[in-house]
């Protein structure tokens, strides 16, 4: 199987956050292979050459394949005589005329997904501050990683459940209104504009009604009211929504306006008879 494009966009900014928080003037990584157990190098910032582009690194070989092996941070002063590292990917490292590096593994529930790398052209050593960024770096990315997988999982959980089996206000129904409520959360979260849309794909098919109404909310809005219907209070729905308690009332407020309702009941079964909500 070949690595995760989403993953890889992830992976990208990473590397453009490390370069500015570290100085580092090279960064690279790449996610691990499913089933495979390497990782494969996709992106690049700040190379001169292509020669590190797509290269695949074995579990326990050289430096990003012991971090991946050790399930932890790695580095060598001079990567080419370092007696710490197998030396299996030289030729492509002295062709980017790399010396000094590190490795960070990007490590999701107990799981390595990828490495981010950062280097310099010359030979020192990398201090406990330089490697204490790559690792937020890396932190993000695994943040991120954890998210698109809650996502998918929602999605999933979507696409296989049918309301229409259980009679309105059932365990069914229900199921698709947290679904629902958490793919709309989660929205805002996602950097990548593919995985977003199909999440807001999701959320449409989830919602999907006939009404002759023509209501339309602000997405802030409808994320309120999705948690709403869910059966959150303001104070739950604004710390799911990252979100202040007045904020949360203040889109409930324009929300209600737009529907002509008096009370958030109101506001969510005029939005569910307009097909807004599931």
């Amino acid at each position: 199987m070949t690595t995760d494009a989403t993953g890889s966009v992830e992976i990208q900014g990473a590397l453009v956050r490390m370069r500015r928080l570290t100085g580092l003037p090279v960064a690279f990584g790449g996610l691990v292979e499913a089933g495979r157990g390497q990782v494969r190098i996709s992106e690049l910032s700040g190379t001169a050459t292509p020669a590190l582009r797509a290269l695949a690194v074995a579990s326990g070989n050289g430096l990003g394949g012991r971090a991946v092996a050790l399930a932890r941070p790695c580095a060598v002063a001079d990567y080419s005589s370092s007696p710490q590292i197998s030396h299996e990917y030289d030729a492509p490292v002295a062709a980017e005329g790399l010396r000094s590096m590190l490795a960070v593994p990007v490590v999701v529930r107990r799981r390595v997904r990828g490495v981010l790398y950062g280097a310099l052209r010359s030979a020192q050593p990398l201090g406990d501050r330089t490697l204490s960024l790559a690792m937020e770096a890396a932190r993000d990315v695994e943040q991120a990683l954890v998210v698109q997988e809650e996502v998918r999982g929602l999605i999933a959980v979507a696409a296989r459940t049918e309301p229409d089996r259980d009679p309105a206000g059932g365990a069914a129904v229900e199921q698709v209104r947290q679904a629902h409520a958490a793919l709309r959360a989660l929205a805002p979260r996602i950097t990548d504009p593919v995985l977003r849309a199909e999440l807001l794909d999701a959320c449409e098919l989830l919602a999907s009604g006939t009404s002759a109404e023509d209501v339309r909310l602000a997405p802030r809005e409808l994320d309120v009211l999705a948690c709403l219907a869910a059966g959150a209070t303001n104070a739950a729905a604004a710390e799911r929504l990252g979100l202040r308690p007045e904020t949360v009332k203040s889109y409930l407020r324009s929300a209600m306006r737009r529907l002509g309702a008096h009370t958030r009941g109101e506001a969510v079964a005029s939005a569910r008879r307009a097909g807004l909500l599931p």
